[in-house]
């Protein structure tokens, strides 16, 4: 049963109307999420601001736990909560950060959101609430993110969410998307439709003043028609006043997630858009793209960019340009990207302009672009630019720099090419560079991003231990970086250290908000100990985080099918293969189910498309002779465990191809089967079966 709401209406008016009129839960909060109103995290950010104190005071471990979540919404609480940008990129400066988030980070927020809902409503201990957020399709993806994580997330069943939009339709921000609020709208929440109410009266002449200030007073987010009327009609240097107004009363709040949304806003139609517009633009850019909110950056790039125009100011429209790329790069749009890079090649002469172009389009065709439009050749070749440039710079540290920094974008390119040896030499030799000609103190996180990456390689090329070696050592200068732990925790699992592979993956969790692979290497990791129970709780987490995480549901339904919980496996079986309907384990999974439930034919259909997909699946084969020794086929049986025992040399194979072989007839055959059963096994039923073959073959042969 859905229990959220999506109330889609032409204005906020007849939403609020329609809202009233539902049967709900006490509201929790209810919240405007225009993105005007403080950008990226605006309804989430209000949320916080409303209930920290009582969840900080019910809850304190939730401040220093979600600080990345609470902060992005609401960073005018940093003097409440611990802060958390600790970690080697926000020490150095500027020009010395090369590490950002990735594009999935906002999605980790937004479960983490999920997480801190989930604690505090339990909290209350006083019966389900609702949220209502109006203006969802005006919010900025971030909140959009929030909000379809929150619909589909099945572990909060104390929040009623109300969702409103307009009557149009909901799209999904350009780029990769990998949480659709339009999806989860529609298959999470009973949407109701809005009456439209009458039209508004004419705006007169007599009441343009007040009401065009009342539009600007509410950050220009009314859709009241005879607001918008007004301020149209209102001369712009008076609108202008107006806008010079609410910006600074607006920046006498001192809340800094103002100056994400309105502040630029009014800024930049105030009387000195080319000035205050332009800093207010910048500094929120700045801000949203150092904490991974790209959306935002490119959007506040962009409106930059229009601001100072490449005649009047070349070198921060170039700026402007350049944040918007790669913004848009760590997005998935990396035509766009390319159409900016190539505007500003086309507009400048400047060596060093050209320079970061030619990397950002190298890391384009080596890493941003889908898999089809991937080009290593055109990555090589603008990188190699790049390098060139850089080793004709004057300043003697920069030219250092620069150089190193752009081979350890050809050492991305070589492995990407399959070439690690190669991408090992370009970065110990760069690393020997810079420690050679760079003081102890210089470029402290490029050098640790060189470490990194040669771990990476060292483990690619199964070094192991020199690999850990450098993961540890990253880790001595930058322990606040979730990924180092998380990468320590796989090479342990690997050399067979699980105990302490558990530690490493618990530490990466407690450094930021919540993300499914750790969740699901440390559910693995738990199996090989022997804790099935966490395990298959971690498994089921991981599957709340994602519910398109496949190699998750195959791992719980092959867990619940050991555990006879049929069922809880067949719908794991059955979502995975709406996700991946050619996955061989999915379908052999699938096809033991079926023969659990008696269905033979339907069974050996699902195998046999699993071999399809992977003849070298040798569980497949397994289950397939042994659906064809029941069937009578005990030829068919045979070859399939021929197929099995060649793929995987396993006891219970062999016992099976043991069986039948001593069925037909085939005593040596059943000889040989049982006695490596019995190496590998003390199994009591495979002795004997040895012993009763062994004396009919000597009473064949005449011993």
């Amino acid at each position: 049963m859905r229990t959220h709401h999506w109330v889609a209406g032409a204005r906020r008016r007849d939403r609020e109307r329609t809202i009233a009129g539902l049967a709900l839960p006490p509201v929790l909060a209810s919240i405007d999420a225009h993105r005007r109103l403080r950008g990226p995290y605006t309804a989430a950010g209000t949320l916080v601001r409303q209930i920290a104190g009582d969840l900080l005071t019910r809850l304190p471990e939730l401040g220093p736990r979600h600080n990345t979540e609470l902060l992005s919404a609401a960073p005018e609480l940093i003097d409440t909560i611990p802060t958390a940008w600790v970690g080697l990129e926000w020490t150095v400066g500027e020009g010395e950060r090369t590490r950002y988030f990735s594009r999935l980070h906002t999605v980790n927020v937004a479960n983490g959101f999920a997480e801190i809902l989930r604690d505090y409503l339990a909290a209350l201990d006083d019966g389900p609430r609702t949220l209502i957020v109006d203006n969802a399709h005006l919010a900025d993806p971030s909140d959009q993110e929030l909000l379809a994580v929150l619909l589909r997330r099945r572990d909060l069943p104390l929040l009623t969410l109300v969702v409103g939009t307009g009557t149009g339709p909901l799209a999904d921000p350009p780029g990769e998307t990998p949480v659709s609020l339009r999806g989860s709208l529609a298959a999470h929440a009973r949407r109701v439709e809005a009456v439209k109410s009458d039209d508004a009266a004419a705006v007169t002449e007599d009441e343009v003043a007040a009401l065009a200030k009342s539009y600007v007073d509410g950050d220009g987010v009314s859709d009241d028609p005879r607001l918008r009327e007004a301020y149209l009609r209102l001369p712009a240097p008076q609108r202008a006043a107006l806008h010079d107004d609410r910006a600074r009363v607006l920046a006498e709040r001192d809340e800094f997630s103002l100056r994400l949304g309105a502040i630029p806003y009014h800024a930049e139609h105030g009387t000195d858009p080319r000035g205050l517009g332009v800093r207010a633009v910048r500094l929120a850019m700045e801000h949203c793209r150092n904490i991974g909110l790209y959306h935002a950056s490119a959007d506040l790039a962009l409106r930059g960019r229009a601001l100072v125009g490449k005649e009047t100011d070349p070198e921060l429209w170039w700026r402007f340009g350049e944040e918007a790329a790669v913004s848009m790069a760590s997005l998935g749009r990396a035509a766009e990207s390319e159409a900016i890079l190539h505007e500003a090649r086309a507009a400048t002469s400047d060596p060093g302009v050209h320079m970061n172009v030619s990397y950002t389009l190298s890391m384009l065709y080596a890493r941003h672009y889908s898999d089809g439009e991937r080009d290593f050749d055109k990555a090589r070749a603008w990188i190699n630019q790049t390098i060139a440039i850089a080793t004709l710079l004057e300043e003697p540290k920069k030219r250092v720099f620069q150089s190193v920094f752009s081979r350890n974008g050809l050492a991305l390119i070589e492995v990407r090419q399959k070439r690690p040896e190669e991408a090992l030499r370009l970065l110990e030799d760069g690393m020997a560079e810079l420690e050679r000609d760079l003081g102890p103190d210089e470029q402290a996180l490029h050098r640790s991003v060189l470490r990194y990456n040669r771990g990476q390689v060292l483990a690619m090329m199964g070094r192991l231990e020199e690999a850990l070696a450098d993961y540890q050592a990253v880790i001595e200068v930058d322990p606040e970086f979730s990924e180092h732990h998380f990468n320590v925790g796989n090479l342990l699992r690997q050399l067979g250290r699980h105990t302490e592979a558990l530690r490493a993956y618990e530490h990466a969790l407690s450094l930021d908000p919540p993300f499914p692979e750790c969740y699901y290497n440390l559910a693995d990791t738990r199996r090989e100990l022997g804790d099935d129970e966490q395990a298959l709780a971690d498994f089921g987490y991981v599957i709340e985080l994602d519910p398109a995480h496949v190699d998750a549901r195959i791992n719980r339904a092959g867990m619940l099918r050991d555990r006879d919980d049929l069922a809880g496996a067949w719908e794991d079986v059955t979502a995975g293969l709406e996700l991946a309907p050619r996955n061989p384990h999915l379908l052999c999974l699938k096809g033991s189910l079926l023969a659990e439930q008696g269905d033979a034919r339907a069974a050996i259909e699902a195998l046999t498309a699993a071999l399809e997909a992977d003849p070298k699946l040798a569980e497949a084969w397994a289950l397939r002779g042994g659906l064809a020794y029941d069937a009578g086929r005990t030829g068919d049986a045979v070859a399939d465990l021929d197929h099995a025992v060649a793929l995987a040399d396993q006891p219970a194979f062999r016992y099976n191809r043991g069986v039948i072989h001593q069925e037909r007839g085939s005593l040596a055959e059943a000889i040989a089967d049982y006695q490596a059963v019995l190496t590998a096994t003390d199994d009591e039923d495979a002795r004997d079966r040895l012993d009763s073959c062994q004396r009919a073959y000597s009473a064949r042969v005449g011993v």
